[in-house]
């Protein structure tokens, strides 16, 4: 019963965010810097004041594996709580993610402003045609990096770049990855992508996936949580790892 209305609840809304307190009124430095993180990211989300419910607060502990508050669910699952949300917010990982969910409005390409305006990061008009040439060039690897990412991905036939390990995942999208390969029953090698900055933000540019977790089979990327998760309840992810 507790299950069935704590699943209701972190579907509520595209984006949860279970906190002491209200976004108007935070009761712990955590919740008041997570929402400050939403804020800036220019998203909507709902709320839960864990506060005023006990049963909430302590079930949803279990439901989530997680044991602290606050805790932040997009689409129905955990990506975290406050230090992962933060460090999100800190290298772009969460806008990406925003975005990969369409939950950033049309309009926002950044934070807001002073004023309370959105500011639009384009060139102004007299940025000459090199300038504007050049911001739209990709980012590239090093060599070095490359070679060094290349080698970390053919290293297992079946790789996981994950938040922390199968053990201990640091992210709800990592830990449902987890328990999918496990379904599978297939070994699998894994690498913290919180242990290493280089790796973390060279392999997005390498595989042109801008999310974690990313799933490699012999050295080719498979792809990420939503395309993992929907290969596995449609079989296709069993045939991959079969051949």
């Amino acid at each position: 019963m507790l299950d069935s209305r704590l699943e209701k609840l972190v579907k509520l809304k595209p984006l949860m965010l279970f906190m002491k307190g209200n976004p108007d009124e935070p009761k712990c430095g955590f919740s008041r810097k997570v929402v400050g993180a939403l804020m800036e990211e220019g998203v909507e989300f709902g709320s839960f004041d864990i506060l005023s419910d006990e049963e909430v607060r302590q079930g949803l502990k279990t439901f989530s594996n997680w044991p602290t508050y606050p805790q932040l669910y997009c689409s129905g699952e955990l990506l975290g709580g406050g230090d992962i949300v933060l460090e999100m917010h800190k290298s772009g990982e969460l806008r990406e993610v925003f975005s990969e969910k369409g939950l950033l409005p049309p309009a926002f390409t950044s934070t807001s402003g002073t004023n309370g305006t959105l500011d639009a990061e384009v060139p102004p008009a007299s940025t000459t045609t090199e300038a504007a040439d050049k911001v739209g060039e990709p980012e590239k690897l090093s060599e070095t990096l490359k070679a060094r990412i290349e080698t970390v991905v053919n290293s297992e036939p079946v790789l996981l770049f994950m938040k922390g390990s199968p053990e201990e995942p640091r992210c709800g999208f990592s830990r449902k990855v987890v328990d999918v390969l496990k379904e599978e029953k297939v070994p699998f090698g894994s690498f913290d992508i919180l242990s290493d900055e280089d790796v973390r933000q060279g392999l997005k540019i390498y595989s042109s996936w801008p999310t974690y977790p990313q799933l490699y089979v012999k050295g080719e990327l498979i792809g990420g949580y939503d395309i993992v998760i929907e290969m596995h309840k449609t079989g296709e992810l069993k045939q991959i790892l079969q051949e």
